[in-house]
């Protein structure tokens, strides 16, 4: 793990329990009103899926799943955040299995793999938050089944950043919701860089909305879905 990678863990360690107490069972009205409804929309839940859930937080969203009778694995690389999720998704512990895994490590993603392949992946409001996101793009290839689908949000490269750099990826400190203990680290990457990194491993862009967030005119947020078309070099 390199230095930047660790100094985002120990933020979100130190953060967890704020998270968790902020997102509750319902998620908050940001997620709840601008993410939510496009992510449902584009992951299109089936009642056979088996989805692994990216970054999963308190895992709230796994809940919803698992209410639908969805399969779900979840992780995150906060081991508090993962034991705080344990203890309030209690009730759907037979539906979700939660795991500690690091999203940047291509071998510990690709230990989430199961028996069977999932069907979908998805991931809310996260990728901004990892540093390097060529591992997990690459490993959700890798354990999704033939035309399954990622779906992610995250925020808009074009209008969300703290700084007047674009087209450079970069990160900077900043706070997602006021008063969490402990700034997080944000890495920015353009759209091109996205959508190409999508293509680069074995995505096509079949599904995208840009949304703003209480009436607003400038989006905030990109909702993208990846569909598997091929499989990539192991």
């Amino acid at each position: 793990m390199d230095d930047k990678n660790k100094e985002s863990l120990e933020a979100w360690e130190e953060n967890a329990k704020f998270w968790d107490e902020a997102m509750g069972d319902e998620s908050n009205k940001f997620h709840r009103e601008t993410v939510r409804p496009k992510v449902n929309e584009l992951l299109d839940i089936q009642p056979d899926d088996f989805i692994l859930d990216i970054a999963c937080g308190n895992g709230n969203y796994s809940a919803y799943l698992a209410n639908q009778g969805i399969s779900v694995v979840a992780f995150d690389y906060s081991a508090n955040m993962i034991e705080l999720a344990k203890k309030r998704q209690h009730r759907y512990l037979e539906q979700i299995e939660f795991c500690v895994a690091d999203a940047t490590n291509e071998s510990s993603l690709l230990a989430l793999r199961r028996k069977k392949p999932f069907t979908k992946a998805v991931s809310n409001m996260a990728i901004m938050d990892i540093s390097d996101i060529e591992p997990l793009f690459r490993s959700v290839n890798q354990m999704l089944i033939d035309q399954g689908s990622f779906v992610f949000a995250t925020q808009h490269p074009c209008f969300v950043t703290l700084t007047k750099q674009y087209m450079t990826p970069h990160s900077y400190y900043g706070e997602a919701i006021t008063g969490q203990p402990k700034e997080q680290c944000y890495y920015h990457r353009s759209m091109q860089d996205i959508f190409h990194l999508c293509f680069a491993c074995g995505f096509v862009v079949d599904g995208f909305y840009e949304e703003c967030f209480a009436h607003e005119e400038i989006p905030e947020i990109i909702i993208v879905r990846a569909k598997k078309i091929k499989d990539i070099e192991k």
